[in-house]
């Protein structure tokens, strides 16, 4: 693919369940021209300003090393009209979506050409909402996923793109085992559906 037939992806995505998806995109002819992630807030004890892993990942892999290409961090408080405009000057063709944290709506999901593609981690429709691996153990599912799908303004709704199944071996799996076995899953599949 030559320059004039590039892609031009924006990347939504905060905690590190997008980590993977993000650094495959990187490596990648999809690499993002701008990265949307929360604000950083207050953690810990202290209550110290603390930036999302997505950011963190940015700032501390991509624009330290000059070998990697420069990646505009957009950190909205609300995705409003007043975004919109940060987002369309881009001209993205696709967004791509993993684990955000919050309602894209439908008028910042008409600005790219293509759509908005969503990474989730369940077998969709199982597991809608905010905590699928979670549901996944402790409901003893035997097999998960990953799913892509087409967004709309709805939460995890919208034409199903493609899926992967995960076996759960392990009845004693933990989150985290599974979280990055799904996250890992989930970067490969980005991957080949682009």
């Amino acid at each position: 693919m030559n320059n004039s037939q590039k892609i031009k992806t924006i990347f939504f995505g905060t905690s590190l369940f997008a980590l993977p998806s993000l650094e495959m995109l990187i490596r990648s002819e999809w690499t993002p021209v701008a990265v949307v992630t929360k604000p950083d807030e207050p953690a810990g004890r202290k209550q110290l300003l603390t930036p999302p892993p997505v950011k963190s990942y940015i700032v501390e892999r991509v624009t330290r090393n000059a070998e990697e290409k420069k990646i505009e961090i957009l950190q909205p408080r609300k995705l409003d009209a007043n975004f919109a405009p940060h987002a369309a000057r881009y001209a993205p063709d696709v967004f791509i979506v993993a684990a955000y944290g919050k309602i894209i709506p439908k008028e910042i999901l008409a600005i790219p050409r293509l759509g908005a593609l969503n990474i989730h981690p369940s077998l969709l429709p199982r597991w809608r909402g905010p905590s699928p691996i979670q549901y996944a153990i402790l409901h003893g599912d035997t097999e998960t996923g990953v799913t892509i799908m087409q967004m709309d303004e709805e939460m995890d709704h919208g034409p199903l793109v493609t899926n992967r199944v995960a076996r759960i071996a392990n009845r004693r799996i933990t989150y985290p085992e599974l979280h990055d076995q799904l996250a890992k899953a989930a970067a490969e599949l980005l991957i080949e559906t682009l």
